[in-house]
C-alpha cells in the first residue's frame, strides 16, 4: 500500500488502485473514505492534495455537487401526515431530470460574475439561467427528514447542472484528457491559462450549485412546508479547495467527500430508504491524515447497470434484462420504513448501497454525529430519465 495513502473501510482492488494512480499522477497525499467506489480517473470517495496544480478529472463532471439540509422551526406531527400532498407539491413545482428548465425563474447576482467573460463558459449563460433551480436525475433528491427532536428537514443534493458538465467537458478536451475510468487524471498547473480559466470556472460553478440548492430547498421550507429556516448546512462534495495542511499549501480535490475541518458541520444523505446525518469534523490525527475529509453519502456497492438490468437484443426486440434489484423488494423496504417515494428507480434502490452506519464507523475519530435525520418522504427523477449531469 502507498503510504501516501490513507484509506478508510473495505474497497475492491480497482478503486484503491485508482486512488494510487491518482497520487501517481502529481499528487502529494490521497485519502480513500469508506464510501469510495470506482468514478472516472479517480474514485468517488477520493481526495486527492496537489502542490500549485489542479486535476479536472478529480473535480469531476458534476462540478461542485453537493449537499444542502434545512433545519426548520416544523415538527413531525405537522408534516407526517400530509407528506403524500408535500411530495405532490415538490415533483409539480421543482423541475427533476435532464435538461429540464426551472419552472420559477430564479434571479440571482452571480449571473454578474465576471467569469462569464471567459470562452466557453459564457456561451452557457442562457442555459444555466434556464436550469438554475433544477435538481436533475440519478441519485440527486430532495427528501424530507424528522430528527431525534421530531424536528423537521429538508435536504437536497445535486450539483451544477449542464454548466458545470460543459465547463468540465470543455476544460478536459482543452488539456488533452483521456475519456474513461481506467485513464490516468488530467492535471494542469494552476498558473497555466487552461488552469486559471478552469479555477474561474470552477468557482462559478460552484456559486451556481449553491445558488440552485439554496434556491429549490428553501422554496420547499416557505412556499411548500410554510416553515422558517432555523440553520442551513451546506457543502459541496465534487471541488477543489486551497488549504492549509502541516504547515504546507495544497489544491485538495475532493470527489464524493465531504470537508470535515473541525468544528464544520456536514450533511451526509444515506440511500432512498435509510437515515442522514448531521456531522461535525473534530481534530485528530487521523482527522488530519484524511486531509479533514469524510464520506458524501453511504457509497455504491453495485453498478446502475447490475442493480436495475440492462436492455440486450433478442431478435428485432431489445428486452430489458433483470437486474440484482427487484422492485417489489425496493418498495417494501421503503414500505417498512414508512418512507413515501416519488420518482426513483432500481438503480437507486437501498439495496444497490452500503448502510451508512457502516461507513460513518470507518471514519471514527474524525467526525461526530449532531443529529440523525429519518426521512418521511422522497422525491427524485422517474425511471425514464437519463441525466448526464449527475455526479
Amino acid at each position: 500500500m502507498d503510504s501516501k495513502t490513507k484509506i478508510f473501510g473495505e474497497h475492491d482492488a480497482a478503486t484503491i488502485k485508482q486512488i494510487e494512480t491518482c497520487v501517481a499522477t502529481g499528487g502529494e497525499r490521497g485519502v480513500l473514505c469508506a464510501d469510495g467506489h470506482k468514478g472516472y480517473a479517480q474514485p468517488i470517495g477520493g481526495v486527492v492534495a496537489y502542490k500549485n496544480k489542479i486535476s479536472l478529472s478529480g473535480v469531476g463532471f458534476d462540478i461542485a455537487c453537493g449537499n444542502l439540509a434545512i433545519l426548520t422551526d416544523a415538527k413531525r406531527e405537522q408534516i407526517a401526515p400530509k407528506i403524500e400532498k408535500i411530495l405532490d407539491d415538490v415533483v409539480r413545482e421543482i423541475s427533476f431530470g435532464i435538461g429540464r428548465k426551472s419552472k420559477t425563474r430564479v434571479e440571482h447576482q452571480l449571473f454578474d460574475d465576471p467569469a462569464w467573460h471567459l470562452k466557453p463558459i459564457g456561451d452557457l449563460r442562457s442555459i444555466a439561467a434556464e436550469q438554475l433551480g433544477t435538481v436533475g436525475g440519478g441519485n440527486h433528491y430532495v427528501d424530507i427528514f424528522a430528527d431525534e427532536q421530531d424536528r423537521v428537514w429538508v435536504g437536497v443534493h445535486f450539483g451544477s447542472r449542464g454548466l458545470g458538465h460543459k465547463t468540465a467537458t470543455h476544460f478536459l478536451r482543452a488539456a488533452g484528457g483521456k475519456d474513461g475510468m481506467d485513464v490516468p487524471p488530467t492535471v494542469v498547473d494552476e498558473k497555466s491559462e487552461i488552469g486559471h480559466d478552469y479555477l474561474a470556472g470552477m468557482h462559478l460553478a460552484g456559486r451556481y450549485a449553491y445558488a440552485g440548492r439554496e434556491a429549490v430547498a428553501r422554496h420547499v421550507v416557505k412556499s411548500i412546508l410554510g416553515a422558517q429556516i432555523v440553520e442551513e448546512v451546506h457543502n459541496h462534495h465534487n471541488f477543489a479547495w486551497r488549504e492549509k495542511h502541516n504547515g504546507e499549501e495544497f489544491w485538495v480535490v475532493r470527489k464524493g467527500a465531504t470537508p470535515a475541518f473541525p468544528g464544520q458541520k456536514g450533511f451526509v444523505g444515506g440511500s432512498m430508504g435509510d437515515n442522514a446525518v448531521i456531522i461535525e469534523g473534530v481534530d485528530s490525527p487521523t482527522s488530519r491524515e484524511a486531509l479533514f475529509s469524510t464520506i458524501h453519502g453511504a457509497g455504491r456497492i453495485m453498478s446502475r447497470t447490475a442493480a436495475k438490468g440492462k436492455f440486450v437484443k433478442v431478435g428485432n426486440k431489445r428486452i430489458r434484462q433483470d437486474g440484482l434489484v427487484r422492485h417489489d423488494e425496493m418498495m417494501k423496504w421503503l414500505h417498512d420504513r414508512g418512507i413515501v417515494l416519488r420518482g426513483g428507480d432500481l438503480d437507486e434502490a437501498p439495496q444497490a448501497y452500503r448502510r451508512l452506519p457502516d461507513v460513518l464507523n470507518a471514519h471514527a475519530g474524525t467526525i461526530r454525529i449532531l443529529h440523525t435525520l429519518q426521512p418521511l418522504g422522497v422525491a427524485m427523477a422517474g425511471r425514464d430519465i437519463v441525466d448526464p449531469y449527475k455526479d
